[in-house]
């Protein structure tokens, strides 16, 4: 990790551990600014360099992550405890974190854990009494998943993001946008470009999905053109794709999303997981490392730093031997 872009990362597992690192920074960096205006962070970093550093916030330590990336660490753990996916003690996971109060928590997520419903009943229960669940809450968790998943290819990282996002989110619109971000994933740590793969990726989808994501995917598609807060699931990926898609390193890429305003630590980590999975974790500033610090609510007195953060990525991406 150093302060400019450095050299393009060598292996899948650098790239996993950038994806991992680079969506919890993204998600500390945009803490403090979310609900703001536009252009708040450039306002007062107004330029790329040593300027621009972690601050606090909102509520928030410079570098603390938010439920963004606490739900992404126990996602992590529960796949490498038991080797897989076992969604009820993911589920269970989730309601212990929730039960402890955390500083940040959907809405819909929160009702969904702690309404007391079986965990694979919960989030569609909810569904049919709100009609509301096409939120980010499951796609801002997904950079430990779509790492882990990623070996098994397009077919099984996608469907395993549905599941998980199934957990909390009974609308099928957020199953879907999940899913693309683990392929983009994927598509990055093979040392593909995920931007070239989204064409083939929403073949995948959904038929009923597909063209709202084709839409907000489009190389055209801008977020000011959004038609829902960027805290909706269409706009929030839509956003993080813009993001790359316009910048050439990892950090103006946050910087972007996190200059959009509304939700930013969300459309911060989800453009920092894609943008770290491209530039690798060299390319992410140590200004912006070295405060990161992940509290873990419900798990004792835990609270996870960068080099813990990048060994769980380098685990998630061989859980099974030694990573490349």
């Amino acid at each position: 990790m150093t302060d400019s872009p450095g050299p393009a990362p060598r292996s899948r597992t650098l790239r996993a551990i950038g994806a991992v690192l680079g969506s919890a920074v993204g998600d500390a960096l945009g803490a403090p600014f979310e609900f703001g205006p536009e252009g708040v962070f450039s306002a007062r970093f107004p330029a790329p360099g040593d300027g621009a550093g972690m601050c606090g916030g909102g509520g928030w330590e410079p570098g603390e992550a938010t439920d963004d990336t606490q739900m992404a660490v126990l996602v992590g753990e529960s796949l490498l405890e038991h080797g897989g996916l076992e969604l009820p003690d993911v589920f269970a996971r989730f309601r212990r974190w929730a039960a402890a109060g955390p500083k940040d928590i959907g809405l819909a997520t929160e009702a969904v854990l702690t309404g007391g419903d079986p965990w694979d009943l919960a989030a569609a229960l909810h569904f049919q009494t709100n009609g509301r669940a096409a939120g980010n809450g499951a796609l801002m968790r997904a950079s430990t998943s779509a790492v882990y998943f990623a070996p098994h290819g397009r077919e099984a990282t996608m469907d395993a993001a549905r599941r998980i996002a199934a957990l909390t989110h009974g609308d099928r619109a957020a199953w879907e946008g999940t899913a693309i971000f683990h392929e983009l994933i994927r598509e990055a740590l093979t040392g593909g470009d995920p931007l070239e793969a989204v064409a083939t990726t929403l073949g995948a989808v959904h038929p009923g999905h597909r063209a709202r994501y084709a839409q907000v995917l489009a190389p055209d598609w801008h977020p000011d053109l959004a038609t829902e807060f960027n805290g909706a699931v269409w706009p929030c990926l839509g956003s993080a794709v813009w993001a790359l898609r316009t910048t050439t390193s990892y950090e103006d890429a946050v910087r972007a999303a996190v200059d959009l305003g509304g939700d930013t630590d969300t459309v911060a980590a989800v453009t920092g997981g894609l943008a770290g999975a491209v530039h690798g974790p060299d390319a992410i500033p140590d200004r912006w490392t070295q405060p990161l610090h992940v509290p873990l609510p419900g798990f004792g007195d835990r609270v996870l730093n960068g080099p813990e953060l990048m060994r769980l990525a380098r685990r998630l991406a061989s859980p099974g031997g030694e990573a490349d």
